[in-house]
């Protein structure tokens, strides 16, 4: 079981670190309404996530905290603009698609954790961590889809643009 523990673990602290860059994609690129409600909304559903591990967590005399309140990324706006100080000033077009597929990226990892969830859980047959898998696994993937989707609409002219 510790397999199992160290999976749940894992998993938890990758959906409350996905929440936060979906929190801080939103404020950086709050220009972008779209961008910033969904990036929102999609933060929400890695803290629901994070608060359902949580729970499920117990049975494994597991504790993990619940999901904190969300909060923006202060530190990548900082960082953000210490690069413009010094003469990195990349265009927000392309800003934007490097969060995009810094936010894929995370939610694929996660959407492969969530497999090893529903693969443990089916071998051990542990309805909970099945009902676990089944209920949080569709979330990320429609995460990914989002960004997957951005990615295509925007890199087009965002990539155009730069001849």
């Amino acid at each position: 079981m510790n397999g199992i523990k160290d999976l749940l673990r894992a998993l938890h602290g990758d959906e409350e670190h996905l929440s936060r860059e979906f929190v801080t994609a939103a404020d950086l690129h709050r220009a972008d309404h779209e961008v910033h409600h969904v990036a929102m909304d999609l933060a929400g559903w890695s803290r629901e996530h994070t608060r359902r591990i949580a729970e499920t967590a117990r049975a494994y005399d597991l504790k993990l905290d619940p999901p904190g309140e969300p909060h923006y990324g202060l530190l990548s706006a900082i960082g953000r603009k210490t690069a413009e100080a010094v003469g990195h000033r990349p265009e927000p077009a392309l800003l934007l698609l490097r969060d995009l597929r810094d936010l894929h990226l995370a939610a694929s990892g996660n959407s492969l954790y969530w497999e090893m969830v529903a693969q443990a859980a089916q071998a051990t047959r542990d309805e909970a961590l099945l009902d676990l898998a089944t209920r949080c696994h569709p979330g990320t993937l429609r995460q990914m889809r989002w960004t997957n989707t951005m990615i295509k609409t925007l890199s087009p002219q965002a990539l155009a643009s730069l001849r």
